[in-house]
């Protein structure tokens, strides 16, 4: 492999030993020459150096594989989109220059030679290529930074979403990778759908909000273990037409086509081909593609994932499932697309993560970039930084943060939409140093020392924080200001410009310290949630393997009578309270947490047999709390026979108390293989699949 900076390489494919040997008298003094006698000679080399190539001198006129065959070559394997050709001809009727221009030529030259002709437009070719793949490379380095922050904050928004539900966030970055795979099978296989890799792109990231609507429902209902009631049931189904109409009372951006997107998928991913979804009971293609294929995505990775109602089915036990209409009906366009691409979906999944996901993302657009020759490099630009700018947009908009740029090229300071109106500024200013508005906010002697300390970095440290008091039209607050500033790719390289934002250190401190404890506990109790007992416990066990652990799921004996007879405050009083009880009983180093509703669970470690120490905590949470008796039903399971995995373990805890629970409630029960059969042969298939609609 030639390093970027050894000499430019040169291939001359011509028939005539005269010709070449005046070619390369005329360029060996500047470049590396290879030569070829004839159009197979010719491919074999461009098969041997390939892209270390920096230009093709190319006969007309040559046996075995004429110029236009090479080229034809030369395009069969996309070498035309990386090397430049110049051909070379006595003839110049304007149908052999059209046919060449029309295969990708880049210029002609004509014999006989001209030195100095030659000379000019073998270094004007390779000058432009090499400015066109520089070109190439910054819009590709400016678009993977915007990438980043893009992903970034789809991982930000998947995790508020799901750590409600006790779901990590990979469950939206993976429906986003499997939607990105689905569209672009579609555009390779069918004559229905064409997606540009913008629009893939689009789509993908619109399916990240798939399921903003579930931050309105209830946790309770989210983080039920069990089969929902109809009540619960429709409770759940309204999150599509939340998550919609939050985005459609968005203040702003209303027309980009990502919000459109976005609005289309949060709607109508729970659309079923044959009309029996919700929550419109669209039917066949009146439902959007990009919903569709949302929707197999979604069911697709619910299936193979973990949940508090369900564990892990297979890859293949999932995709028959699906095929098999068990999960619903799908457009037989996309059942043939999971068919297709099974075999390729888990090496995708395990292999993803943000930064392969980015590298991805820009081998594309870079191949975006080469195949449209009929677009102009500006108007490419522009496409793309379009598309950009659309998506940075929408997701600065809801950060509630101030972010800016300033670029020195253009002496321009660009604002987020939210940053300039609650500075009240224009997104757009020019001369920002010399802006009096812009001066005011900061105070002529901060702003001064905020510029000391901009030109104290380096392109070795550009980065800097900044604390210091932001005048808002509505008064003065504190804010952090973190900054990167660019710099020039040349040596030695200058100061471009600054990026960064300013976030609110009070505000955004509360909000920390809020998401933290509302990731990690359950807000009505005060006792851990499910996720983080579920972290916590898997730690313990991960740490000290040979210690002997129990767990214990116990859920409240005839509860909903509390709700339907004092009302569902009281409720939360009674849940409250066992709460209480349960912290009481249980020892400093042993883990608590409520899972969901009026279930709770208890980790513990024992050192002989558990029975004594399950008895005496069972023992302690009966009782009464105004006028309703505490009764609970408990399952029990333990790490040996788990063999120390947690999912086994709450699934054998879990099977342990249904087997309570069906045999009159009022007791608690090891788990034993008896359980475990007792418990699935209860479960039938609707049962199922109600769990999985969920």
């Amino acid at each position: 492999m030639r390093s970027a900076t050894q000499t430019p390489l040169i291939l001359i494919a011509d028939d005539s030993e005269m010709n070449r040997a005046m070619l390369v008298e005329m360029l060996e003094s500047e470049y590396d020459i290879i030569e070829a006698e004839n159009g197979e000679e010719a491919v074999e080399q461009l098969r041997l150096h390939g892209l270390e190539l920096s230009l093709v001198l190319l006969d007309i006129v040559m046996p075995k594989l004429d110029g236009f065959d090479v080229l034809e070559e030369m395009n069969r394997n996309r070498w035309i989109e990386g090397i430049p050709v110049i051909m070379i001809t006595s003839e110049t009727t304007a149908s052999r220059i059209e046919r060449a221009f029309e295969m990708g030529a880049t210029d002609f030259i004509s014999r006989p030679f001209d030195p100095l002709i030659v000379h000019k437009r073998v270094v004007n070719t390779i000058f432009l290529f090499a400015k066109q793949k520089k070109l190439i490379n910054l819009v590709t380095d400016q678009i993977y930074e915007k990438e980043q922050s893009s992903s970034l904050m789809i991982d930000i928004l998947s995790h508020i979403v799901e750590f409600r539900n006790g779901e990590s966030g990979l469950h939206v970055r993976h429906v986003n990778l499997l939607t990105a795979m689905f569209l672009r099978y579609l555009s390779q296989h069918t004559e229905n759908y064409r997606f540009s890799g913008s629009e893939i792109s689009l789509i993908s990231t619109a399916s990240a909000l798939h399921d903003v609507g579930k931050i309105a429902i209830d946790e309770k209902i989210l983080n039920k273990p069990g089969r929902l009631t109809n009540e619960e049931f429709a409770i759940m189904k309204t999150h599509a037409e939340v998550g919609a109409q939050m985005l459609k009372d968005l203040p702003i951006h209303q027309e980009e086509p990502l919000v459109k997107a976005a609005y289309e998928i949060c709607r109508w991913h729970h659309e079923r081909y044959d009309g029996r979804g919700y929550p419109d009971g669209l039917v066949g293609d009146q439902i959007p593609i990009s919903a569709q294929i949302v929707a197999l995505a979604d069911v697709y990775d619910a299936l193979t994932s973990e949940r508090v109602y369900k564990p892990a089915f297979t890859h293949e036990k999932a995709v028959e499932m699906i095929l098999g209409g068990e999960c619903g009906a799908f457009n037989p366009l996309l059942m043939d697309c999971l068919q297709a691409l099974s075999g390729s979906i888990q090496e995708e999944l395990r292999g993803d993560n943000p930064v392969r996901a980015n590298e991805r993302e820009m081998r594309n657009i870079a191949e975006e970039l080469l195949r449209h020759k009929e677009l102009t490099a500006s108007e490419r630009t522009l496409h793309l930084l379009e598309h950009e700018r659309m998506k940075y947009a929408f997701f600065a908009s809801l950060t509630k943060e101030i972010q800016f740029e300033y670029t020195t090229a253009t002496d321009i300071l660009s604002l987020s939409a939210w940053g300039a109106k609650s500075l009240g500024l224009e997104e757009i200013v020019m001369d920002p140093f010399h802006n009096e508005k812009v001066t005011a906010i900061l105070g002529r002697e901060v702003w001064e020392e905020l510029f000391q300390t901009l030109k104290g970095t380096t392109e070795a440290e550009p980065d800097f924080i900044y604390d210091c008091q932001i005048h808002y039209p509505e008064g003065d607050r504190w804010a952090r200001i973190v900054a990167r500033t660019t710099w020039s790719p040349e040596e030695p390289a200058e100061f471009t410009g600054v990026i960064g934002k300013a976030v609110d250190i009070h505000d955004s401190r509360l909000k920390l310290r809020k998401l933290e404890q509302m990731a990690s506990h359950d807000p009505l109790t005060g006792l851990l949630n499910h996720a983080a007992a579920r972290e916590q416990i898997k730690a313990r066990m991960e740490v000290s393997p040979e210690t002997s652990y129990a767990l214990a799921i116990l859920d409240l004996d005839h509860f909903k009578s509390a709700n339907d007879t004092y009302g569902h405050s009281f409720g939360d009083q009674v849940l409250c309270f066992l709460a209480g009880r349960i912290r009481q009983t249980i020892r400093g180093g042993d883990i608590a947490a409520r899972v969901g509703g009026d279930e709770f669970l208890i980790f513990l470690e024992y050192k002989q047999e558990p029975e004594s120490v399950i008895q005496r905590i069972y023992s302690s949470l009966g009782g009464e709390y105004e006028g309703f008796r505490l009764a609970v039903s408990m399952g029990v399971s333990t790490s040996i026979e788990a063999k120390g995995d947690y999912s086994a373990l709450f699934q054998m805890a879990d099977s342990a108390l249904y087997t309570v629970k069906r045999g009159g409630r009022g007791q608690y029960r090891f788990y034993d293989a008896a359980t475990m059969e007792d418990a699935l042969s209860e479960i039938t298939p609707i049962d199922a699949d109600a769990k999985e609609e969920r």
